[in-house]
């Protein structure tokens, strides 16, 4: 019943298709300014200020000190102490996991740049320590600050179903077209949302945007900045739109690619979503046929209609994988994972290929890195239950099931391909309760300094529309549109939007207008 999932978590950054088909060390060739001891190191100096905060009872966090330690591949850890709730800064606390990736060179370091992979889920800490997800200037100028956000990774993670749990709610079929499969689609979404509560407890209401924005800011006092540099990629848009709704005086230089539109109903967000996959996977075909021989068929009719075909075979009859099957949601997420990046389309065409003719081991593999499910079956991350616990936290919508083949005409005329699976997303945060209400997202920003916002014309997950709203509800957002495939726009080998992405954040120059590079 991975609908739940598919709105929610297709908002992750670029992703690695894995050391078997990609091989890259996150963080293995760099050298940072500590070995691999354990020693702590002290803090650096900070701005005078940057401290302060308007409301003495959240005093003591503003004020403390981070202890690094050194956490390998010259990288440095510590864990900053955040209230769990705002409203109640005296009770309870959680850690927040934090990496520090040095700057190059230590003689031109600017400070610290903030990043933020997307997801909701997805561990910031993995993002800051590698040696390529940024230009090398932007290494060179910055010492790469990482953090996992409240209940994803190490930082208090939430905790939603047992792995085993999980492994079936993936595999489950995200367009159940029979009375059975919708029976085991809306007990799923039941269970998803009752066991966040009863694994999780209080943690569970405190997981929202908001509430990790205002961790973030915590985090850019105790760094000693005046000012909070960021980048944030998918996801990590909404969470740097919010923080600077929040603290526009404490802007620095935000740019947030793949942008997200915090405003939209679950319902327009999935409508929209679903166009975008629908004209990722039109790109991709359409490039099979171009070439000429296409496994597919020589049409793009044809081409959809072969992997509309292979998702109902895989449905009626998965395919045994050693001692797993590929079941219809695993292939479905091993089709939708290499549409983030158009340099993956190949690994695609291996793995279709290879599951038209009975062998689904590569689709597997995909589904699993979606999830960040393990070889030896368990998960390296929550970031498949973070989403929802994130997600319902911010908008707790849900639409009952029976009322969802009424949206069918309107899902499929954005996406014929996969209307239906984001039509019963719509089920959505079913089993979370009827006490959370949904976030405000009136968000301007007034007052900050300039905020980049970047979209991609082709990018699947958050669709160019989204990026172009977001930068006008920003009073002063500017927009840079990347014409090409894939997900998010800087460093996606377009050197228009990395040169204008690296100028603002090394030399502090902004475009001055909405910039398209093509």
């Amino acid at each position: 019943m991975l609908a739940v999932i598919i709105v929610l978590v297709l908002l992750i950054p670029l992703v690695v298709l894995g050391a078997s088909l990609v091989v890259r060390e996150v963080g293995s060739s760099r050298s940072g300014s500590l070995g691999d001891s354990a020693a702590p190191v002290p803090s650096r100096s900070e701005d005078p200020g940057a401290r302060a905060t308007a409301d003495p009872a959240l005093r003591s966090f503003y004020d403390q000190e981070l202890t690094w330690t050194a956490c390998g591949s010259g990288n440095e850890c510590s864990f900053l102490t955040v209230p769990l709730d705002y409203a109640d800064p005296a009770g309870e606390t959680i850690k927040i996991k934090v990496l520090r990736n040095p700057a190059d060179v230590a003689s031109g370091r600017i400070g610290n740049l903030l990043v933020n992979p997307g997801g909701p889920g997805a561990p910031g800490t993995d993002y800051a320590k590698g040696d390529d997800t940024f230009g090398q200037v932007v290494y060179d100028s910055y010492d790469i600050i990482g953090f996992d956000p409240r209940g994803t990774g190490e930082s208090a993670p939430v905790d939603c179903l047992t792995d085993s749990q999980l492994d079936s709610f993936v595999a489950s079929d995200p367009d159940p077209d029979t009375a059975v499969e919708q029976a085991e689609f809306v007990d799923w979404a039941e269970r998803f949302g009752a066991g966040c509560a009863k694994r999780s407890g209080e943690l569970a209401r405190h997981v929202s945007t908001h509430e990790a924005a205002r961790d973030m800011d915590v985090l850019r006092a105790v760094l000693g900045d005046d000012k909070l540099d960021y980048l944030g990629a998918s996801y990590g848009t909404k969470l740097g739109a919010t923080y600077a709704d929040l603290f526009p005086q404490k802007v620095g230089r935000l740019v947030l690619d793949g942008a997200v539109d915090p405003r939209l109903s679950a319902r327009d967000s999935s409508l929209q979503q679903a166009h975008g996959f629908q004209v990722a996977i039109e790109a991709y075909v359409d490039n099979c046929v171009e070439e000429g021989d296409c496994y597919l068929g020589n049409t793009r009719a044809k081409a959809l209609a072969r992997i509309t075909g292979f998702l109902d075979q895989v449905d009626a009859e998965p395919i045994k994988v050693g001692s797993r099957e590929l079941q219809v949601g695993n292939a479905f997420y091993g089709i939708i994972l290499p549409l983030y990046n158009r340099d993956y389309w190949a690994y695609l065409d291996d793995a279709l290929e290879a599951g038209l003719t009975g062998d689904g081991s590569l689709l597997l593999q995909f589904a699993d890195l979606y999830t960040s499910r393990d070889s030896d079956g368990g998960y390296s991350d929550n970031s498949a239950e973070a989403i929802y616990a994130i997600n319902c936290s911010d908008d707790p919508s849900s639409i009952p099931a029976a009322d969802v083949p009424a949206q069918f005409a309107d899902f499929q005329e954005q996406s014929p391909t996969f209307g239906r699976v984001f039509a019963w997303g719509l089920v959505g945060c079913l089993g979370l309760g009827k006490d959370v209400k949904r976030a405000d997202w009136h968000l301007d920003a007034k007052g900050a300094a300039p905020i980049v916002v970047i979209g991609t014309t082709r990018d699947p997950a958050t669709p160019l529309r989204w990026a172009q709203a977001l930068a006008s509800q920003l009073e002063s957002g500017v927009l840079i549109t990347r014409d090409g495939d894939g997900h998010t726009g800087y460093q996606m080998g377009n050197r228009c939007v990395d040169d204008a992405v690296e100028k603002y954040l090394v030399d502090g120059v902004a475009p001055t207008k909405d910039l398209t590079c093509s």
